[in-house]
């Protein structure tokens, strides 16, 4: 669980960035979330929208992606949402939390 100062700063941080997932009128499928879970692996901050046919509101998007990934939800705002889960990758530049 982030506490609401780490949750700021990690709106801080996806404020700037461009959605690297787009979920489509399919809505959640596995390759979505298996998109979603290789983004966090790389990213450990992922923006992920979705398309206006999307028929499912993007906060239970979230909810239910971040059950299924452990994930943290950071923000939902309109039809896009932002997660967060620290990863095991060695090679990349970890998002400070403290």
């Amino acid at each position: 669980m982030i506490t609401t100062k780490q949750r700021s700063k990690l709106k801080s941080l996806a404020n700037n960035r461009k959605p690297l997932v787009t979920i489509g009128k399919d809505e959640l499928t596995e390759n979505v979330i298996a998109e979603i879970a290789t983004a966090l692996y790389h990213n450990e901050l992922v923006k992920v929208a979705s398309l206006k046919t999307c028929t499912i509101p993007a906060r239970a998007m979230c909810q239910e992606v971040c059950e299924i990934l452990g994930a943290e939800p950071v923000l939902c705002v309109g039809n896009r949402f932002v997660i967060y889960k620290r990863s095991d990758k060695k090679e990349i530049e970890h998002i400070r939390l403290d």
